[in-house]
């Protein structure tokens, strides 16, 4: 893989998108307001201990005491495997003062605190490492038998001799060379030593390491594909990256850049043109021709349309031409959107044979380079292409809006926090551009709302970091996405 990996830092808000021949494939988006506790690891105390429910309540400082079962507890020693397996007492387990290292399972819910473990996990692109288990695993999702053979095979040869642990080889490993593989083990293996070294020095009730947020998790998995630069706009984020790949991925750290140019990094790289056209329904391509996308619940369909294109010589050529755009530019799209599930592809009909098998292969050819797990079923004699796309996050259009009230779902809009983080930063680039002493804020209500209470904060720190006064403003006929900065 070659190409670019640029981090946008906002206030709240942090977007990243990899950019491989002057366009963008893939955008991934992280905000301070959704990020759960899932992953993260705690100094905990038990605080009670519940014969009853065979389970403990354990202090991790949160607002609630946290809940860990004693299935979810390792025995200090290896059972017995040789013995009938019995359920385990919990008062053989813990008791009340204990210290125990923990993961959280499941975020708090309603007035129930949060699930815990004491199985820990730590994940890599290819791998996860178990501290406390043994032997070499293969993702269910893996299912071809020489390839989960050979994984086996290859991660259990590169694992040192006597080390304690197991794996898990990830779907994201089917295909992975022994130096991908390498790499995971050797960065996952100076994790838990640091993890080990941060929970002998942590009080109890404390976070002991935080699950990688959005520009560390994209250093670990992006730096061993080869991505060729990573551009950051924030010089606290970019010292934060550095640090973090001198003491996990050591000779990476070259490759992370401070971007301190006047121009926002996005605009530099035409990428807000390029989110604002992967919201739109219809695709246009070159040619002339153009992708109608339609995402619902059950699948995605894309049908191609040869629009204003015509052709120079028959129409089957015509046709044919059309398609062959099509592919190239609907897998891009699926990579883009982040579309996954089962997908029906629409293609103009062809009667040559051959110009059909070409189509397919274009596709397949393009798919290649989507880390997603793709599959494809035949094109059948209507043009059409069934395919599926494994779903590794919530899609571009679930992400950024949310159903429209006017037209009762059967559109989008943009939410009230998007347009607030639009906002902000159409702030930042209008003071770059004028030196207005105010700014007022005409908006719908729900996003002076939203700047009035969840992003006071990051107005205030705007308006202290740019020296202008800030005004809001309610206009009762703005939808939730339509707004308007004055300057004065």
């Amino acid at each position: 893989m070659s190409g670019d990996l640029l981090v946008n830092v906002a206030p709240g808000e942090t977007r990243a998108a990899l950019v491989e021949g002057d366009a963008v494939q893939e955008f991934q988006l992280e905000r301070a307001s959704r990020r759960g506790l899932v992953g993260n690891l705690y100094k905990g105390r038990a605080v009670r201990v519940l014969p009853g429910m065979q389970a403990a309540f354990v202090e991790i400082g949160l607002e609630r005491t946290a809940f860990l079962h004693a299935a979810d507890i390792a025995p200090a020693h290896p059972p017995d495997t040789s013995a009938p397996s019995a359920p385990q007492d919990i008062r053989s387990l813990v008791s009340e003062g204990d210290e125990i290292l923990v993961q959280v399972l499941k975020d708090p819910i309603g007035t129930k605190g949060a699930r815990l473990t004491t199985f820990v996990t730590l994940p890599a692109h290819f791998l996860v490492y178990l501290p406390r288990g043994e032997g070499v695993g293969i993702s269910a999702r893996i299912e071809e038998e020489t390839e989960r053979a050979r994984l086996k095979a290859a991660v259990a040869a590169l694992a040192a001799p006597g080390a304690s642990g197991g794996y898990i080889a990830r779907t994201a490993a089917q295909g992975a060379d022994p130096a991908g593989l390498a790499h995971d083990m050797d960065y996952l293996g100076r994790l838990w030593e640091h993890v080990r070294a941060a929970a002998a020095a942590t009080p109890a009730g404390r976070i002991v390491h935080e699950e990688l947020p959005l520009a560390l998790r994209l250093l670990r998995d992006e730096l061993p594909r080869g991505v060729g630069r990573v551009l950051v706009d924030d010089p606290r984020e970019h010292a934060r990256m550095r640090e973090f790949a001198a003491a996990f991925l050591p000779g990476d750290g070259a490759r992370i850049e401070l971007y301190a140019g006047a121009r926002p990094l996005f605009d530099l790289h035409g990428i807000e043109e390029d989110l604002a056209r992967a919201l739109d329904r219809e695709v246009p391509l070159r040619s002339g021709g153009r992708l109608v996308i339609d995402q619902t619940e059950s699948m995605t369909t894309i049908d191609v349309n040869t629009g204003a294109y015509v052709g120079h010589r028959t129409l089957e050529e015509t046709i044919f031409r059309t398609n062959l755009e099509a592919a190239a530019a609907i897998a891009r799209q699926l990579r883009l959107r982040n579309l996954g599930g089962i997908i029906i592809i629409d293609f103009i009909d062809m009667s040559d044979e051959s110009h059909r098998r070409q189509v397919l292969a274009a596709l397949e050819r393009a798919l290649a380079a989507d880390r997603a797990q793709t599959r494809i079923v035949s094109l059948s004699p209507l043009g059409l292409v069934e395919m599926t796309r494994k779903r590794t996050r919530e899609s571009l259009e679930h992400l950024l809006c949310e159903p429209c009230r006017a037209c009762e779902g059967r559109g989008f809009v943009k939410t009230a926090e998007t347009v607030c983080h639009e906002i902000l930063r159409e702030i930042v680039r209008r003071t770059r551009q004028s030196e207005s002493r105010e700014l007022l804020i005409l908006a719908h209500q729900d996003v002076i709302d939203q700047l009035l209470e969840p992003k006071a904060q990051e107005l205030a720190e705007l308006e202290s970091r740019t020296g202008r006064r800030i005004r809001l403003q309610v206009e009762a006929l703005y939808g939730v996405d339509q707004y308007d900065l004055v300057t004065a």
